[in-house]
């Protein structure tokens, strides 16, 4: 993504180095670095041998941290808000990215409950110019509260165009769930501070309440709004409007011409997958060549029966992927993982397509990758230098590098990384921002001034905008926030050690 092409502040903002500001920093460093330590290690003490008590005790205190964590989140991003101090950094955002990966980080919480998670986005939603990470804060806390109420059926994410030409696009942002619902008096009072539904929310839920009143200030400063309202059928819909400035580009069809059938009992799940078809230019019918088929279906134990009028291809969860093999043994000719992909939903169906189409050209469409949700990225060898003073923060995150095959050495100061550098060769650089001595962007610029180009990513309890924008500027590649967990760890991987996808982020 390009870099920060311009900043807004909200009316009122205060300097930057305005003491109020610095002390809300210092908070959040200092309440976030424990807690990055209590939840790692608590994930770490997961995947040992425990018996089903320690297991039952181990699990409320990762809920309970998280439930903390949450309400620290809330609280930095309410004060901020009140004093006026939050920046929007502007820059061109691709939406369906930012829409995919909120689902797929809600997605575990969402199957551990039984329910689906789904998204999509029409065809005719542009690229727009926003602040990515506050649009996504928004929707984050809006498919959250969804997951957080609801007990059966889903949650379904879209993005819509309302209206807006030219330079200009108004958007609508919707999660619809199959929750209870918000009774009609407590429409406005959710959106409060410490607002519920009911009372008994509080306690039912963990919620302090400050979630979707964060996201009511988020979009009014965006120049938006955000209601709720009863669903078609039942549940909730909170919807996010706003305008936003248009980003020239196209999204490609790679599905034009061809149609596809989808079964699922899941009305959201079949609602979903039509709908990423129809953007990807296809066409849905009863009855076509492919027919995606969801596992969900299937009786208790058994498998799903492959379709007799079409090359089946079967949709899982991430924890069902032990089944795949029994699946193209029983028939289908691929599968896709739930919550999913438009982009590997058509490179699944083309693939599928051509080996039942004799009228195509060999080769015209290659096989699908294998889902990285599956199949974990090896980086047995990858060469990694840790500078990390907090040994809680390097004992975790070094077990976890370790665990995907990384050779690891650690630093505990800017000096000794600087000084590792300048004797040694390293993949990737993971780099603390607070330090005694030589703090990590100071390390940084050092680094890169002596003409080494190793991607260096900040590993930091500080999650503010300009925090982020101050470890780009020393020279750093990448910002990870802690606390961090195995899939951050490994999504930042996988994308600094293959050169050929590397891209600054901005």
């Amino acid at each position: 993504m390009a870099r920060r092409a311009a900043t807004k502040r909200t009316e009122g903002s205060a300097a930057t180095a305005d003491p109020a500001q610095q002390f809300l920093r210092l908070m959040s460093h200092e309440m976030r670095t424990p807690l990055n330590g209590v939840l790692g290690m608590i994930h770490l003490l997961q995947r040992t041998r425990l018996d089903g008590a320690q297991r039952a005790y181990a699990e409320n205190a990762r809920q309970s941290a998280e439930h903390l964590l949450g309400l620290v989140n809330d609280l930095l991003d309410y004060a901020r808000l009140e004093a006026g101090a939050l920046e929007f950094d502007l820059a061109p955002v691709d939406v369906e990215p930012l829409v995919r990966s909120v689902a797929e980080l809600l997605s575990p919480r969402a199957h551990d409950k039984g329910l689906e998670i789904v998204w999509s986005v029409g065809a005719d939603v542009p690229d727009i110019r926003a602040d990515e990470g506050r649009l996504k804060q928004v929707l984050f806390n809006l498919a959250g509260n969804a997951v957080k109420f609801t007990e059966t059926g889903g949650v379904y994410i879209a993005v819509e165009r309302r209206n807006g030409a030219g330079g200009a696009a108004h958007l609508a942002f919707i999660v619809d769930d199959t929750g209870p619902g918000v009774p009609h008096e407590a429409h406005t009072r959710i959106f409060e501070e410490f607002g519920h539904a009911d009372v008994s929310d509080a306690v039912r839920h963990d919620g302090a309440g400050l979630g979707l009143a964060v996201v009511r200030k988020l979009a009014r400063a965006m120049g938006g709004s955000v209601q709720v309202a009863d669903r078609p059928g039942g549940g909730a819909r909170f919807c996010f409007e706003a305008a936003f400035d248009v980003v020239p580009g196209t999204r490609g069809q790679p599905l034009a011409g061809l149609t596809v059938a989808v079964r699922s009992p899941n009305p959201f799940v079949q609602a979903a997958a039509i709908a990423q078809i129809e953007a990807s230019g296809g066409r849905f019918a009863a009855s076509a060549p492919v027919v995606l088929v969801d596992h969900v279906g299937a009786l208790s134990g058994d498998l799903a029966l492959p379709p007799s009028d079409g090359r089946g291809v079967i949709l899982l969860k991430p924890s069902e992927r032990d089944l795949i093999a029994r699946y193209r043994a029983q028939g289908f000719h691929g599968y896709l993982i739930k919550p999913l992909r438009r982009a590997s939903l058509a490179e699944r169906v083309l693939a599928v397509a051509a080996q039942d189409d004799p009228m195509r050209e060999a080769g015209a469409a290659s096989p699908a990758a294998e889902d990285d949700r599956v199949v974990p990225a090896r980086f047995a060898g990858t060469r990694v230098l840790l500078a990390e003073d907090n040994p809680v923060g390097a004992l975790l995150a070094r077990t976890l590098l370790q665990r995907e095959g990384c050779i690891v050495e650690t630093a505990a100061r800017g000096q000794e990384a600087v000084a590792a550098l300048a004797r040694a060769r390293y993949d990737l650089v993971f780099m603390d921002m607070r330090m005694p001595g030589m703090d990590g962007p100071a390390a940084a610029r050092a680094i890169r001034a002596a003409g080494d180009a190793t991607p260096i990513l900040a590993l930091t309890a500080n999650a503010f905008a300009e925090d982020r924008r101050l470890c780009l500027e020393a020279g750093m590649d990448d910002h990870l926030v802690k606390p961090l967990d195995a899939e951050a760890l490994r999504a930042a991987l996988t994308r600094w050690t293959k050169r050929d996808i590397r891209a600054k982020v901005g």
